[in-house]
């Protein structure tokens, strides 16, 4: 054998184990993935089942579903639980994520244009950023607004809005939105609405709540207000200013 014959299958060996790794990183026997998959296909062949991973209970796995969501799911595949996993700390509740969702929501909210968002900038030195996905017509969503967003920004945080109107595309709510994102003075128009107040109707072609409810579907949002982290965390409904500053490290 020569030396580029050698040199290939020292090559082939290498690339075999190192995607082997990757594979079986998690340790699971791949009975098990296979078992769970077989069940949950059985169940839902129109859903796509992707990676599996541990998480921090013993026989509780999560599985990424469609590419962009997960469950957790017991080593069978007969039960599971769909939404967030939550850790008791000190500071409260803390969602518990995988790496990949973590990932697949960090890359998803980056690649959002910054131009597209409505900010409300912090008083003083940027400390962090908090993307709030909202509804004008959600009550919780005008309580963060009028409530929560002020103290936010009194103390380091920067606020960017997304838009997601849950009642959907063409709706009276999508309508009043559209018309804050197309608005020359949007953080006024958005404020106004977000107070009750009515807005002059003015739909521009080019703007981006389409896209931003997209996003929004594709991260795992559900309903409003929904705010996602810089490190990927998602927060789902209204927080007081005080426990989002501990989550976020801030306090």
């Amino acid at each position: 054998m020569n030396s580029k014959s050698i040199y290939l299958s020292i090559l082939v060996a290498f690339l075999s184990a190192f995607f082997a790794a990757s594979v079986y990183a998690e340790n699971i026997p791949i009975e098990i993935i296979k078992k769970m998959k077989a069940t949950l296909n059985l169940s839902r062949p129109d859903l796509k089942f992707g990676d599996v991973e541990r998480t921090k209970i013993p026989g509780l796995y999560s599985i990424k579903v469609d590419s962009n969501q997960f469950l957790y799911v017991g080593e069978t595949g007969e039960y599971l639980i769909a939404g967030d996993m939550y850790q008791a700390k000190p500071r409260g509740f803390v969602p518990v994520i995988s790496a990949s969702t973590s990932e697949m929501r960090i890359n998803i909210i980056n690649a959002a244009s910054k131009d597209d968002m409505i900010i409300f900038s912090s008083t003083s030195e940027v400390k962090k950023v908090l993307y709030v996905f909202t509804d004008v017509d959600c009550h919780f969503c005008r309580k963060f607004h009028n409530d929560t967003l002020p103290y936010l920004n009194l103390s380091g945080i920067e606020v960017r809005y997304l838009a997601f109107p849950r009642a959907g595309i063409g709706s009276e709510s999508y309508k009043k939105m559209a018309s804050a994102w197309c608005a020359e003075e949007k953080t006024k128009a958005l404020s106004s609405l977000k107070n009750s107040e009515a807005i002059s109707e003015d739909i521009c072609d080019n703007n981006p709540v389409s896209h931003q409810y997209g996003l929004g579907k594709k991260i795992g949002i559900t309903g409003t207000p929904a705010m996602l982290l810089e490190d990927g965390t998602l927060l789902m409904g209204h927080r007081p200013a005080t426990e989002l500053l501990k989550i976020m490290g801030v306090y």
